[in-house]
């Protein structure tokens, strides 16, 4: 099962690598992660995917707990966040596909970043399925390379996971 797990750490050195220790002294693979400044600039968000059983959910929960740098462990629950995922890819192109995949792209929402003669470069954001989708759809052009900054997600509703952002009042 995949687990979506939003950590709040103090913005210091070495706090990643004690995070992503923990993770793989304990044989649990981090199917992606981002890191990121919050509205405070003490303090960063880890957004971590990864997949296991809830038993060892709870294990690296616990010990995320215990270090001295996080301040708050969140596994969120389907159909409480929204999560988006940005990507960039190259993709190939010769005067007889060129039309093809520019609608390609035009049907995803994607934007062109950069073209060529061999190539033309699309970036995109989305949940995994707006990624996924448009990976597939252009895979058979030639994929050349693709650049993934993995996942990234907020709490649905009106409480700040860090406890410190107040909805504003509408005027």
């Amino acid at each position: 099962m995949k687990h979506t797990i939003s950590v709040l750490v103090e913005n210091k050195f070495g706090v990643l690598a004690r995070i992503s220790g923990l993770f793989s002294a304990r044989g649990y693979n981090i199917d992606s992660l981002a890191v990121g400044m919050t509205e405070d600039p003490t303090v960063s968000r880890m957004t971590i995917v990864s997949e296991g059983d809830d038993k060892t959910l709870e294990q690296i929960k616990k010990q995320l707990n215990k270090l001295i740098d996080v301040i708050k462990v969140v596994d969120f629950k389907e159909g409480e966040f929204v999560d988006r995922e940005l990507i960039l890819l190259k993709v190939a192109v010769s005067s007889k596909t060129r039309k093809e995949v520019l609608e390609a792209i035009d049907s995803c929402g994607a934007k062109i970043v950069n073209a060529g003669s061999k190539t033309i470069s699309v970036e995109a954001a989305g949940d995994q399925n707006a990624i996924k989708s448009l990976i597939e759809l252009l895979r058979p052009f030639g994929l050349m390379e693709v650049v993934r900054t993995g996942r990234i997600a907020l709490e649905i509703g009106d409480k700040a996971l860090s406890g410190q952002g107040k909805p504003e009042a509408n005027e």
